[in-house]
């Protein structure tokens, strides 16, 4: 590719996912970037980079990745080129989730997703609501890319009923507490995922987006 050539960041379109907002987002700090939302697997192969973003039940999201063929997509995209999950997009990435009676993942990684507990309870002893749904810390884990001048402990927005487990996670990249200790963000070699929806945290967010858009991978 031309060193003049605009870099393109594919958003994967399988109907579950907040698109708009995140190619939005993706286009207000990176307007040099060329920002694909595609249900089109050449146009995800010929992309610099690829999102993969999700909401809703992981059932309805990974029946809809497996009919499509996304799970193979994402496997050969992460195989050569950098690899960003959001949300359930994170989960999807996984080996399990306990969601619907159990989901198996991508398995790209070998955690599993929990449900929180009914009973979960903060510091304080104060009964907790699930969905986790607002603002919470981050704290990263491992040094990367990504975090580049973003404060730890810096707030993001999650809304999530399920986590991915931090205990023994050896790819855990940024953690959280919500009654229990999750993990925030996962990163592997080209993969990076996170729980948290950085286009809606304002300027961390915006700022890992961006950071995002000039990471070369591992």
């Amino acid at each position: 590719m031309s060193s003049t050539a605009k870099q393109t960041l594919a958003i994967i379109d399988y109907g579950m996912g907040n698109l708009h907002s995140v190619a939005k987002a993706i286009e207000h700090v990176a307007p040099e970037v060329r920002v694909l939302v595609t249900d089109q697997q050449q146009v995800v192969r010929d992309a610099d980079r690829v999102i993969l973003p999700g909401v809703g039940a992981m059932r309805d999201c990974m029946a809809e990745i497996r009919r499509l063929g996304v799970d193979d997509w994402v496997r050969e995209a992460v195989a050569e080129k950098p690899l960003l999950g959001i949300c359930v997009g994170m989960q999807a990435l996984m080996d399990h989730s306990e969601e619907n009676d159990g989901v198996d993942g991508i398995k790209l990684l070998p955690s599993v997703v929990r449900r929180f507990a009914g009973d979960l309870k903060g510091e304080q002893g104060e009964r907790l609501k699930v969905p986790h749904m607002g603002w919470n810390e981050v704290f990263k884990t491992q040094d990367h890319p990504l975090w580049h001048g973003i404060t730890p402990g810096e707030r993001f927005y999650f809304v999530h009923s399920y986590y991915v487990e931090a205990q023994g996670n050896g790819d855990m990249a940024g953690r959280c507490h919500y009654g229990v200790e999750l993990a925030a963000a996962v990163a592997r070699d080209n993969l990076f995922a996170v729980q948290f929806h950085p286009e809606k945290s304002h300027h961390a967010g915006l700022k890992l987006l961006k950071n995002f858009t000039r990471w070369q991978g591992a």
